[in-house]
């Protein structure tokens, strides 16, 4: 890494030697965007005890760390969509397939970076992404690593050492990386097949340990792509996010996997932000992926546009005091598979809607497993915050999916392909 770019990398962190306090920024800068596959909030640097992630980890000691961070929803075609669009997913206009594709009538982000004059670029390790999902909308380059197949239910291929590889051959090509760019990774290892990886401690044999074996294994991995950028000479102006598209269950709610709920152990995901102007520091407040997108474009000198839905974190990340957001939307909009469901978050208070007129209330700081519903015993409660969802959701340009397909709980897939049609 160059002198004194104030920039630590992870080679420095790995080493242990004190962080340096990060240089102060200077202009728009570049942004890499690193979401893992089903990373729940079970990580060493917010106290989960293995030492799953240690690169990760070191990383964390230099990064700015968001403690209770929330994906917008529990499955990654809903989940990715609100992080390239910056808008809550039943805003989008969309088809009602699971494997969920969204139309080019809405206006992802490397749309609007193009007209700014940056150049974006993605690689993937899951053929959803290369079906025309329509996530690879305004991206000038947007690869798949190679072999890998498809199956509905689950993932059974091993690539994050393709990952990192396809990695460094995009961010070594001077059209990807000679200008302001924005890159996005998304590793797919932990994700459901749990696969034992020899190089990996070994934890168990349990669904869990293999999970936990899988997060090392892309963390290793990730690790190295972080240390051969360390040195390259736009890495000084480089911010790297690491986020998850959603969490992971293992018998919470008799549940296994993920999508179909909004429970916690689903939607409470890692964050972390590392770059110039950034000082280490734990934000404790909630913040959503909504923000990502209006973060991502300010970073990279551009002025978030008034359709966002989010807010940037760019000052909180340069030292301003964080400011309340509070309720946190959640959501799940319906498709053949997923049921409807919208949650919201406030104070130490959730509130579940799981459609039909059914409504459960949380309280986490008394039950942080969201295991009993509070809402006959505190009505006012429950209808004060039924009230405040609601009012959220009439702020919001909601549209029906379309595509014909026949919804989870009833009726078809009739809703508009984009603007102007009904």
């Amino acid at each position: 890494m160059p002198s004194g770019s104030g920039v630590t990398s992870p080679a420095t962190a790995a080493s242990g030697s004190a962080v340096a306090p990060p240089a102060a920024a200077s202009g728009p800068l570049n942004v890499l965007l690193v979401t893992i596959d089903s990373l729940r909030a079970d990580v060493p640097w917010l106290g989960y005890a293995r030492p799953i992630a240690p690169n990760l980890t070191r990383l964390a000691e230099s990064s700015v760390v968001y403690t209770r961070a929330y994906s917008v929803s529990s499955y990654t075609a809903k989940s990715l969509a609100a992080v390239v669009s910056g808008r809550y997913p039943s805003t989008l206009y969309r088809d009602a397939r699971f494997f969920t594709r969204y139309a080019d009538s809405n206006r992802f982000v490397p749309e609007l970076l193009h007209e700014h004059g940056v150049r974006s670029f993605a690689w993937h390790s899951h053929l959803y992404f290369g079906r025309n999902s329509g996530l690879e909308q305004g991206f000038d380059t947007w690869k798949l690593v190679p072999g890998i197949h498809f199956d509905p239910e689950t993932d059974n291929d091993v690539t994050s050492d393709k990952m990192t590889a396809l990695g460094i051959e995009l961010l070594s090509d001077p059209k990807q990386t000679g200008g302001r760019f924005f890159g996005w990774a998304h590793y797919m290892d932990p994700h459901d097949q749990y696969h034992a990886h020899p190089e990996a401690p070994a934890f168990g044999k349990r669904a869990r340990d293999r999970y936990d074996q899988e997060i090392w294994f892309a963390d290793h991995w990730l690790g190295k792509l972080l240390e051969w950028a360390a040195d390259k000479p736009w890495w000084a102006n480089t911010v790297l996010i690491v986020t998850a598209d959603h969490g992971e269950a293992f018998g919470e709610h008799g549940m296994y996997k993920h999508a179909f709920e909004l429970w916690d152990v689903l939607t409470h995901v890692p964050l972390l932000v590392h770059g110039p102007g950034m000082a280490p520091r734990r934000i404790e407040e909630r913040r959503s992926a909504i923000d990502l997108a209006p973060t991502i474009v300010e970073l990279l000198g551009v002025t978030p546009p008034p359709d966002f839905q989010g807010k940037s974190l760019v000052p909180e990340l340069r030292g301003a005091a964080p400011d309340a957001r509070e309720p946190i939307l959640l959501e799940l909009s319906e498709d053949t598979h997923n049921p409807p469901r919208r949650a919201l978050l406030e104070g130490h208070y959730k509130l579940i809607d799981f459609g039909r007129g059914h409504f459960e209330l949380f309280d986490l700081a008394a039950d942080p497993a969201e295991s009993t519903d509070v809402g006959p015993r505190q009505p006012a409660e429950l209808a004060r915050l039924k009230a405040l969802l609601a009012s959220k959701y009439e702020g919001l340009p909601t549209v029906a999916p379309f595509g014909g397909q026949k919804l989870h709980d009833g009726g078809r897939a009739n809703g508009p392909r984009g603007p102007g049609e009904k």
